[in-house]
């Protein structure tokens, strides 16, 4: 699952995850042109707006290229079945195939110059084996080479109907529009009383009176106005059929999208191993190598200066505390006994307390999720209370845990300064990388002046 974060980030659905009544501002201030723009309804821009003309051209061009995809993929697709009963079969149905995919590379090209969708290619082709016969199995057994002939045949029908509302629209919008202008070129050159409704041996109705003529430009405007939405929704079809059929399969996707996960994971805990390394290097290692020599230091001087020797044991001592509390709370950082014995509200309670600032915790469960997501939930709230504590400059905090059906939501929220980013190299962004590889979620609202509400959703798997 990609995760989607940022300073005012939101995700699909997620609004049905969250608490009643609660609403981060997920606006932003527009650019220079939007601004000007929002002076002009869309509805009245649209129809001049360099994106209705790209769509525009993009279902103009459908219908030649809607023609050569369908006669290459028909013509190959019954010679090849033709051939089925000899060899020759085989090698024609691959290369009709083949040409599909180098055409589903072209549409998904056109797909992006023009509506500015992004489609990824599909699943390479992966022979098992060398020579000519391994290359035409692969295409053969290829879903997505088939996908991509499939578009090929189903993509005419829709291109001759999208042309044609979309031709119709604009071409009759657009000529009732500007009837006025051209209304008097009727007498005079075509001997016409005016645009001709009706007629017959006997009868012939014209729009040869200002009323008419203004009726008849209003009909022209609506038709002009219509025509951009009318065209998006037909676009939004073919944006449709080009991600499911020209890009990879849902199968494809999710393996990919596992493998960079388990990457990330594996990068997570390399890192994590590092940093229990340093910590016992540099701590706990370090105060038990001094405490060595102390103690030899103090054997040696025992029988010459008890004194000295028994301030040295003290100083001793006081350093065993302090090694042991260092392990305690390295420990407690790997994965606290109390999350294990009593679960994430007590494991919370505990974190919330170590905070420089008061903390409210809330945590409505009826049951206990596996061990892997209370442990990440654990660690979750303790990085974002860590920055609270040192980030926020906040004066309290509140910390809410419940499910949603079979997802764990988490949200912290401060009263600090705001200012929270998620983007780029920051903590925020590894810990919404860490959600992610186990298909979870970082919402970050953080405006400037605050308040800061961070909200983590993380799947339940009980």
């Amino acid at each position: 699952m990609a995760t989607q974060f940022g300073e005012y980030g939101e995700h699909r659905g997620y609004g049905s995850h969250g608490k009643p009544g609660e609403q981060g501002a997920y606006g932003g201030s527009g650019s220079g042109f939007r601004g000007r723009g929002r002076r002009v309804p869309s509805v009245l821009r649209a129809p001049v707006e360099a994106r209705f003309w790209r769509e525009f051209a993009f279902v103009l061009l459908s219908l030649p290229i809607g023609v050569v995809l369908f006669t290459y993929a028909m013509v190959t697709l019954s010679v090849g079945a033709g051939l089925l009963v000899t060899f020759l079969g085989v090698p024609v149905l691959a290369a009709g195939l083949v040409g599909c995919r180098g055409l589903g590379a072209l549409e998904r090209a056109r797909a992006r110059a023009l509506l500015g969708v992004e489609v990824s290619a599909p699943e390479p082709l992966r022979p098992r084996g060398r020579g000519s016969m391994a290359w035409m199995g692969a295409v053969l057994k290829s879903g997505a080479s088939w996908r991509q002939m499939l578009y090929a045949v189903l993509h005419l029908p829709w291109a001759v109907f999208s042309f044609s509302v979309s031709v119709s629209f604009w071409t009759y919008g657009w000529a009732l529009l500007t009837y006025p202008l051209w209304f008097w070129v009727f007498p005079l050159y075509g001997g016409q009383g005016g645009l001709q409704l009706y007629g017959d041996g006997q009868h012939r109705i014209y729009l040869d009176n200002p009323f008419e003529i203004s009726v008849t430009a209003l009909v022209g405007l609506l038709f002009t106005l219509v025509t951009p939405w009318i065209v998006r929704a037909l676009t939004t079809v073919d944006q449709v059929m080009a991600r499911g059929l020209l890009g990879p399969s849902r199968l494809a996707s999710r393996v990919v999208e596992l493998e960079s996960d388990r990457g990330v994971v594996v990068d997570t805990a390399a890192a994590d191993l590092r940093r229990i390394e340093r910590d016992l290097h540099d701590g706990a290692q370090a105060r038990l190598v001094a405490l060595a020599m102390d103690l030899g230091l103090a054997k040696e001087k025992l029988r010459e200066d008890p004194r000295a020797a028994a301030r040295m044991v003290d100083e001793a001592h006081g350093e065993v505390k302090t090694a042991l509390r260092e392990l305690r709370d390295l420990a407690r950082g790997i994965h606290p006994a109390v999350l294990t014995d009593r679960g994430l509200d007590a494991a919370l309670s505990a974190v919330a307390s170590r905070c420089t600032v008061p903390v409210r915790v809330e945590v409505d469960l009826d049951s206990r999720p596996t061990a892997a997501i209370e442990g990440i939930a654990y660690f979750t709230v303790s990085e974002l209370l860590q920055n609270v504590s040192k980030h926020s400059g906040a004066r309290e905090a509140s910390v809410d845990v419940w499910r949603v059906e079979d997802r764990l939501m988490l949200q912290v929220v401060d009263d600090g300064a705001g200012g929270a980013d998620a983007s780029g190299g920051s903590g925020l962004a590894g810990l919404a990388g860490r959600l992610d590889a186990v298909d979870g979620i970082l919402l970050v609202d953080s405006p400037a002046g605050g308040p800061t509400r961070v909200t983590a959703e993380l799947p339940w798997r009980a």
